[in-house]
């Protein structure tokens, strides 16, 4: 195996956790629409969730409250809409897009949900899912599962009657298939059954730094979004249209259609030929993502493959084209189904 040692960052956001490049035809945004705050049973100030997003290099974010309970309701009141209305303005001032959102915590079935895009939390509020469920549509929602494995044993997800009824009324949209720490590839396989849209978020109750340590490389799971315009409207079109993926760990998780070119804008195999010359003098490979690319590398010929890990943020300079005459790149971390890595044919 061959290992690609960074010969230092070369980009001057490389202090952020997240950088992802865009794809051609959209644009690669960085996202977590799950979070609370002390405004439900969380432990930070909104706008603190702002600093930390912004910290982090996030795009867009989601303050998703419980509707059921103030958990500090002794010493902080306001109606369900108070945590939006306290951080909108720092979120404008930072440039981060701030989607008002809520979450409804009921038992199993149905489980919790995420309502995004909505226009007030207080008409949602009911200790009726399915009126609440109902009502969060009528408003323009985007509603989404959270999750999945949530009490069940060994966190393995089970799908109620009350879930397919949902599905059944178009009641429902997406699903997380990554929840703070855990993946629940069950899930994984509903959505694609189902078409819901995929979402990794990370429920942070913490402030994030006590709850993922960057200092050892954690990071909270995000959701990737391929947008026509970083604005709320493109962030709603391409949930719409699915075109999501999850950063978990050091994992993506999405549809091949949008992951294959992420890899290739991500990963760069490059010539440098100077001049007077017919033949690159030298070749580079960078991986300008903030995550690191296992790969193999099968060529043609009989040439052995090759297995690379290539950091974050480097570019290391090589001997000749790792993709030259390859016959298949194997992703290792990438996964396009549960279990199923992305595979690139020449």
């Amino acid at each position: 195996m061959l290992l690609l040692a960074p010969l230092g960052a070369f980009s001057q956001d490389a202090h952020k956790t997240f950088i992802f490049p865009d794809i051609p035809g959209y644009e690669t945004l960085i996202c977590d629409f799950h979070m609370h705050t002390v405004f439900s049973d969380g432990l930070v100030w909104p706008t603190v969730r702002v600093s930390e997003a912004v910290n982090e290099g996030l795009d867009a974010i989601a303050i998703t409250e419980h509707l059921e309970y103030y958990s500090h309701s002794n010493y902080i009141s306001g109606d369900h809409n108070s945590s939006y209305e306290i951080a909108k303005p720092y979120a404008d001032k930072k440039d981060l897009i701030l989607i008002r959102g809520a979450e409804i915590t009921k038992g199993m079935p149905p489980g919790h949900f995420n309502f995004l895009f909505i226009q007030d939390a207080n008409t949602i509020d009911s200790v009726d899912w399915e009126k609440a469920i109902i009502q969060a549509n009528k408003q323009g929602a985007f509603v989404f599962w959270n999750h999945p494995g949530w009490r069940q044993e060994n966190e393995i997800p089970i799908w109620y009657n009350e879930h397919s009824w949902l599905l059944s009324q178009g009641l429902i949209q997406g699903i997380e298939i990554v929840n703070e720490k855990s993946y629940y590839p069950l899930a994984h396989q509903w959505a694609i059954d189902s078409n819901l849209t995929l979402l990794g978020n990370s429920d942070i109750h913490d402030p994030i730094d006590m709850f993922f340590d960057r200092s050892k490389g954690e990071h909270r799971p995000i959701t990737l979004i391929f947008a026509e315009e970083r604005s709320e409207e493109g962030i709603r079109e391409a949930l719409d249209n699915k075109r999501t993926a999850i950063y978990y760990k050091d994992m993506l998780i999405g549809n091949e259609e949008y992951l294959k070119p992420l890899f290739f804008e991500a990963v760069r195999d490059m010539a440098i030929v100077f001049t007077g010359t017919s033949f690159p003098d030298e070749y580079f490979l960078e991986n300008n993502a903030s995550i690191p690319f296992e790969i193999v590398v099968e060529y043609e010929q009989g040439k052995e493959s090759e297995t690379v890990i290539i950091d974050p943020m480097t570019k290391q300079e090589r001997d000749e084209s790792l993709f030259r005459d390859f016959k298949r790149i194997l992703v290792k971390n990438i996964w396009i189904a549960p279990g199923k890595q992305l595979e690139i044919y020449k």
